[in-house]
């Protein structure tokens, strides 16, 4: 359970209603990667219930997530390789749970998962998906890139890219400190990935 207590949309401040109308009617609303926006207590599910508890945090916070997520340039494939190595590092499960959904139907194989899950480098075909994993395994590994590495990613994900990838490498280390130091618990039923080995 939650160390924080669910914000119930009627039970909202006007402040914490924009937070919570701004997630549930923005793109993460119309998509299906969760069966459910709100979790069994009635708060948003994963990390919107704590930004919830902040709203001007949470506001700023749940758009930049919205702008990468959703109008992002880099790939789908590439960006969900690059937040599930996140989610591995920090052993996020709801980041993991959630963006392992995301990442089959945007085409991630499950050995590509897997791999990524046990903390071993996926040989990838496709050479921005690896740029993807490589850099940002690189920046939670040591939070610095080698210029060999760096030149490489920057081949195939151009300077816009980059910085785009490396703003999503820190806002899901921001969304996985977020569910670790909060304890979100998985939707009753969903098995724990690294907790339970799955």
């Amino acid at each position: 359970m939650s160390r924080l207590a669910a914000i119930r949309p009627a039970d909202a401040t006007s402040a914490q209603r924009e937070v919570i109308d701004a997630i549930a009617g923005g793109a993460r609303g119309r998509d299906r990667s969760l069966d459910s926006l709100l979790d069994e207590r009635g708060g948003l599910a994963g990390p919107f219930n704590a930004w919830v508890h902040r709203p001007d945090l949470g506001m700023v916070v749940q758009g930049l997530g919205e702008r990468l997520r959703f109008r992002g340039t880099l790939p789908g494939a590439a960006r969900e390789i690059a937040i599930l190595t996140v989610g591995a590092k920090w052993m996020a499960e709801f980041e993991w749970w959630a963006h392992v959904r995301v990442g089959r139907r945007e085409g991630v194989s499950d050995e590509t998962i897997d791999a990524i899950r046990r903390g071993e480098r996926p040989r990838l075909s496709d050479p921005a998906e690896q740029a993807a994993y490589d850099l940002t395994a690189a920046l939670l590994g040591t939070g610095r890139v080698d210029p060999s590495l760096y030149d490489a990613a920057r081949e195939q994900l151009g300077d816009g890219g980059l910085v785009e990838l490396v703003t999503l490498a820190g806002y899901y280390t921001l969304v996985a400190f977020t569910l670790n130091a909060f304890d979100v618990a998985l939707p009753a039923g969903e098995r724990y990935a690294f907790r339970d080995g799955q």
